[in-house]
């Protein structure tokens, strides 16, 4: 039997399947429809904000020894300007945004490797493991950046809402 509601009822059901979704089943959604992107862009923005004032705060306390130390001080505040562009605007989210994320990656992972030459640099070097690992740089404080990084080459490969 049909009544004149049957464009309804598909809507109505649409509307009861996604008010059904709760956590995981309502990430996987967001992400499907392209709601994801744009919060991630704006994650990427908060995230960047925060690693920079971290990062400057304990480079600093290093006096900034090495011309490298301000690399991800700098990269900071672009990728929060990448991220916010990006969520506002969809040329930016497949443009600005990734180009800034790909060099925020590439700078943790030299991070990882300056941090790992100044450990091999401390008295004792690499025999002193544990000393130098404790009182050295941070090994892997600089794949902290690169996670940052990496949500807004997430962000950027995600599809967006229309």
């Amino acid at each position: 039997m049909k009544t004149g509601l049957t464009r309804v009822a598909p809507r109505a059901a649409r509307k009861r399947a996604q008010s059904a979704d709760v956590g995981i089943d309502r990430l996987a959604r967001n992400v499907e429809t392209g709601r994801f992107e744009r919060s991630l862009s704006a994650l990427t923005a908060a995230g960047a904000v925060v690693t920079a004032a971290e990062i400057y705060f304990e480079h600093d306390k290093a006096s900034f020894g090495n011309r490298w130390m301000w690399a991800p001080v700098i990269l900071g505040p672009i990728g929060a300007v990448a991220g916010v562009a990006g969520f506002f605007s969809r040329t930016a989210a497949k443009t600005a945004l990734p180009l800034a994320a790909a060099t925020i990656v590439a700078n943790g992972l030299q991070g990882v490797w300056l941090h790992a030459r100044g450990i091999g640099q401390k008295p004792g070097g690499w025999r002193n493991l544990r000393y130098n690992l404790e009182m050295g740089p941070p090994l892997l404080a600089p794949l902290l950046v690169t996670l940052v990084g990496g949500m807004g080459l997430l962000a950027a490969v995600l599809r967006r809402e229309k």
